[in-house]
């Protein structure tokens, strides 16, 4: 349901259109659900709900319980292997043991401690034929009896919900803030635009849409429907399209298997190629670098029927190698091999954004008589970049003082790689310069504030949403560098699964490091217990859903905390049906059973190429302990993937978001100090109307406010 998008998106209730009556019982049920949850509605949603029929308002009831839920992964059953977890967890092997004495007595034999090493040691053992090994031994029933009711604490998670207008009104609003981003969307962001383009293509239209992934989002809904395409001007933008509505990759990080297009869209598709080319020729130069999918493209286009398009004709000619066009990137590499690295820099000074993108290349290759040219172009190149890029191009230069102890690669699939860095440092009056006057162009760049800003605190260290690539959809995620406290005494993991069609093991594991990223210990399926450190057993299948769970006292003496999940055997993260990775914060004394969606703190879905998934990091410093968002993959090994084996690879990865220098809220809010009032955000409610920025939406504030919680913080960045 559309409604459930929008309050999973923006915590936000579309108001029903229902029709009047008592509905104060409801109400009163519907405020003790959202408690039970984690969730509490503002006063204006429950007036609203107390003022509808009764069918009406328990249809509205029932919409918001099932989205957040959903939201926070209470939709399913989280059982745990041990009824007892985190008590009775017994020692690894002392378990090993009694599975494979109960397969011997089941044999009706009997066996010394001596006997069964022997068999074990022999290696003809399989952990995964003992009884009941990896399998549940109760049900989620027997589970929540056994465990008392979970006790309330003040520093269980609370998550204010609030009224909005009606759906259309609500989707219209979340239509244009997703189609006029100014930086590129995940997966879940880029399906709800494609949803919401449907629903909303007769209403009103994004002014721009600057980010070509969702213009080809927004012209498959209107090549489907026959409508005239929008915002398509370069070669490129045709082929995203192309891409899109044959279920591809609209990023062009992987090709596509093109389908077959009907007539009336072979005709869009290609007059649209047409009149782009036909306007500049230039834009031929932007064929070469996809040549093998366009060729795969014109076997579906069939451009040679249609001798109306020659233009279009020529892209193909291209692809093909029967006509060859040097594109700039291809004349400016010209020019710096031969040297001229100041030609190669005028060169680019065409398009602003590659010019930024090879700044520190061009710089750290040009002469000392060619560099103040170099800065010279860069410089007259950042009036005309996005904003992104001149955010992406701050942060970047920010790290360039000292080489990197080890360079993070990071794709739009989110696949991670270290490398060492052997780029020699940038000047650090380069840095200073180039800072300076990044710092000039972007804070120009931002709205001038009409009212004095409230920030939450918590959100300065928000790492600046450059790209929706570097996070995941879920609940409270936060991309990739950011920082949120920790608050509570024990830190609880989880992950569950779900498997398709064939059996699936997940293993949920922790890596513990040292100050100096060593290895100081694991706790996985092959050690249950480490340091106060208890994990809940390991299952090996999950046809109907799995859980493990992970208990992480804060009081543990290291300071790098680095759950991860393994693919030990079976589908893939993007195969599997469901599959997600959160954490809950409790004191030592909370009873209750392993999961209760109230202390759940983040939750993300992990949808990702590669066998181990690094969500996030915990890391304890002169602040106390902070949540820091990894969302990496590694490739791994095609099964058996275990914590023992990629000790290294995840620590080299752990150091190097560690110690890379993130672009974070705080640096938008210092630029802005110049130009209006900064309050820090203490719970009081201002008595005049403020522009807040925070994690969430307080309640109560004077009409008039304008509010960038964690969904809005996007359109913080400048155009």
């Amino acid at each position: 349901m559309l409604e459930k998008l929008i309050i999973r998106r923006t915590l936000r209730v579309p108001a029903s259109t229902g029709a009047a009556g008592d509905g104060s019982a409801v109400a009163r049920q519907l405020d003790a659900a959202l408690l039970d949850a984690g969730f509490s509605a503002s006063r204006a949603l429950l007036e609203h709900v107390g003022a509808l029929a009764h069918g009406p308002a328990m249809d509205l009831a029932a919409t918001v319980v099932s989205a957040v839920r959903e939201l926070v992964g209470d939709h399913v059953q989280h059982n745990a292997y041990f009824i007892g977890f985190p008590d009775d967890v017994p020692d690894t092997v002392e378990f090993w043991t009694s599975r494979l004495r109960a397969a011997v007595l089941a044999g009706g034999g009997t066996a010394s401690d001596a006997q069964l090493r022997a068999a074990v040691l022999s290696g003809g053992v399989n952990l995964l034929d003992l009884p009941g090994y990896g399998t549940y031994q109760h049900t989620y029933a027997e589970l929540l009896a056994a465990h008392d009711e979970l006790i309330a604490s003040a520093g269980d998670r609370l998550t204010l919900l609030q009224l909005g207008d009606t759906a259309e009104v609500e989707a219209g609003r979340l239509y244009l803030a997703l189609a006029g981003s100014t930086t590129p969307h995940g997966e879940a962001d880029l399906a709800l635009l494609s949803e919401l383009a449907l629903t909303c293509i007769d209403d009103a239209q994004p002014e721009r849409i600057p980010v070509r992934e969702n213009r080809a989002v927004l012209n498959g809904v209107r090549l489907v429907l026959g409508r005239p395409l929008v915002a398509v001007d370069t070669t490129t933008d045709v082929l995203r399209l192309a891409c899109h509505v044959s279920g591809g990759d609209v990023s062009l990080a992987t090709p596509t298997r093109f389908r077959s297009f009907g007539r009336p869209e072979r005709r869009i598709l290609l007059a649209a190629l047409d009149g782009i080319v036909g306007a500049s020729q230039d834009k031929l130069g932007d064929v070469a670098p996809y040549a093998e999918r366009w060729k795969r493209l014109g076997e579906r286009l069939h451009p040679h029927e249609h001798d109306q398009w020659p233009h279009a004709q020529a892209v193909f000619a291209v692809a093909r190698g029967e006509r060859r066009v040097r594109n700039l990137a291809g004349r400016a590499e010209a020019a710096i091999g031969a040297g001229a690295v100041g030609t190669a820099a005028s060169v680019l000074s065409a398009a602003p954004g590659l010019l930024l993108r090879s700044a520190d290349r061009l710089l750290r290759l040009a002469s000392p008589s060619e560099r103040a040219g170099v800065v010279e172009a860069v410089t007259g190149a950042l009036g005309s970049a996005s904003g992104r890029v001149l955010c992406s191009l701050r942060e970047h230069v920010g790290n360039r003082l000292t080489p990197a102890s080890a360079r993070l690669y990071a794709n739009r699939s989110r696949r991670a790689w270290v490398g060492a860095d052997e780029r020699p440092p940038l000047p650090a009056e380069l840095i200073a310069e180039l800072s300076a006057r990044l710092d000039a162009e972007i804070g120009a760049r931002l709205p001038d504030p009409q009212r004095p800003l409230l920030v939450d605190p918590d959100v300065l260290d928000v790492a600046l949403p450059l790209s929706g690539k570097a996070a995941e959809g879920g609940f409270a995620v936060l991309p990739r560098g950011s920082r949120a406290p920790v608050s509570g005494e024990l830190l609880r993991f989880f992950t569950y699964w779900r498997e398709t069609s064939r059996r699936t093991d997940f293993d949920l594991s922790v890596l513990l490091l040292d100050g100096k990223f060593r290895t100081a210990g694991q706790v996985s399926w092959t050690n249950y217990h480490h340091d106060g450190i208890v994990h809940s057993g390991d299952i090996t299948s999950a046809p109907n859903g799995a859980t493990e769970f992970i208990d992480v006292p804060l009081t543990i003496d290291v300071p790098y905390v680095v759950p991860q999940v393994y693919i030990y055997a079976g589908e893939s993260f993007d195969e599997v049906a469901e599959s997600m990775f959160g954490y809950q914060t409790r004191t030592r004394d909370q009873r209750g059973a392993p999961f209760d969606a109230r202390t759940v703190r983040a939750r993300s879905d992990v949808r990702g190429q590669g066998r181990i998934a690094l969500p996030m990091l915990f890391a304890k410093g002169e602040r106390g302990w902070q949540a820091v968002w990894l969302h990496l993959y590694l490739q791994g090994r095609p099964n058996f993937n275990r914590v023992e084996e990629n000790t290294f690879g995840t620590a080299d990865r752990v150091r190097a978001v560690m110690e890379r220098r993130y672009l974070t809220v705080s640096y938008l809010v210092d630029l802005l100090r110049t130009r209006t009032e900064v309050r820090t955000w203490d719970g009081e409610l201002p008595d005049e109307p403020v522009t807040f920025i925070g994690i969430e939406a307080p309640e109560g504030l004077p009409a008039g406010s304008d509010v960038f919680p964690l969904g809005r913080l996007s359109e913080l960045i400048p155009a």
